[in-house]
């Protein structure tokens, strides 16, 4: 065990409660990322029979946040892919939800330098529309992978597994129709170690699984299972990150545990140490996350109920 592991082990590392609300409106399943020194969030989800929320805000410390645009040109911006990529920010798919018999996802790309302006780079991307896909920057081009084209409605073969990626988020090239890990939504990726790593995830309607594989490639076509059952619980609805060369999962939910409000950490994605807390946020999912002046970040989501409070978490480096 590194010194890291060894450290990470052993204390108990105790959240921060930034703010108990923040500007905006409690919700949950927001796209977030953080672009030219600030925390950015953007849409979400605030019930089943009401449009989903297409504002934009900022914030410098994550306490105090700024309204940069109320409704956005995109439409679907429940669990949409969102990222930076060449000083640009990106809105990706989503799922819209005006009510439960009005129901779109989108293969829509968007991006913009402010937040304020957006331009839609294509109506309709190569890939087919869908939500709650995986979404990373890696080897100089966006990636998308897996996701599910129906939200409540669906089944099986509304999940892909499929893999693309872009260098312009207008030409998309299909690396793979069907990856080696099975079709999932829910999940997540993250870039480390010069490879993407896809973790957990599964499927929520109208057939509930959850899983918490890991696997890994180098290009996006070949896949290496790196574990079949992780030591954190198969869950879906959890977020993950790359902070201090590490991957990180925290929470999330499924079926048979519920909300969840743990902390597993790995430099490897085979060997996990779960991170002890006395002070921590309350179990939830559909929370944002993000690596922000070298501290995790955890950022509204559904905890019983739909919350804005604002966490971090600082960990010290090893001596």
């Amino acid at each position: 065990m590194d010194s890291q592991s060894s450290k990470l082990s052993t204390r108990v590392e105790n959240w921060v409660q930034i703010t108990e609300k923040a500007e905006w409106q409690p919700r949950d399943s927001s796209g977030s990322f953080v672009f030219r020194d600030k925390i950015w969030l953007m849409g979400g989800w605030f019930t089943s029979y009401d449009p989903c929320p297409r504002d934009v805000w900022t914030s410098l410390d994550g306490r105090h946040w700024t309204l940069v645009r109320e409704v956005s040109p995109w439409k679907h911006g429940d669990l949409a892919m969102t990222l930076v990529f060449q000083e640009q920010m990106w809105h990706m798919g989503g799922w819209y939800n005006g009510c439960l018999r009005s129901h779109s996802a989108s293969n829509q790309v968007w991006s913009s330098l402010d937040g304020y302006h957006w331009n839609q780079a294509t109506l309709a991307a190569g890939w087919s529309p869908r939500m709650a896909a995986g979404t990373v920057v890696f080897q100089d081009k966006m990636w998308i992978l897996g996701g599910t084209a129906n939200y409540f409605f669906g089944d099986k073969t509304s999940l892909r597994n499929d893999v693309w990626c872009s260098s312009d988020g207008q030409t998309w090239l299909k690396v793979t129709e069907h990856a080696n890990w099975s079709p999932r939504a829910f999940h997540q990726v993250v870039v480390l170690n010069e490879k993407i790593w896809v973790l957990g995830g599964g499927n929520y309607a109208p057939s509930h699984h959850a899983l918490n594989d890991v696997w890994c490639s180098e290009d996006g076509c070949h896949w290496e299972q790196v574990v079949e059952t992780a030591p954190w619980s198969p869950r879906i609805w959890f977020s993950s990150i790359t902070y201090q060369d590490r991957i990180w999962v925290l929470g999330g939910w499924s079926r048979e545990s519920g909300n969840l409000n743990d902390v597993f950490t790995s430099k490897d994605g085979k060997h996990w140490i779960e991170l002890h807390s006395e002070i921590i946020w309350d179990a939830r999912h559909e929370h944002s996350t993000v690596s922000f002046q070298d501290k995790i970040w955890v950022i509204g989501g559904h905890a019983t109920r739909l919350d804005n409070q604002v966490w971090s978490l600082e960990i010290g480096k090893p001596e």
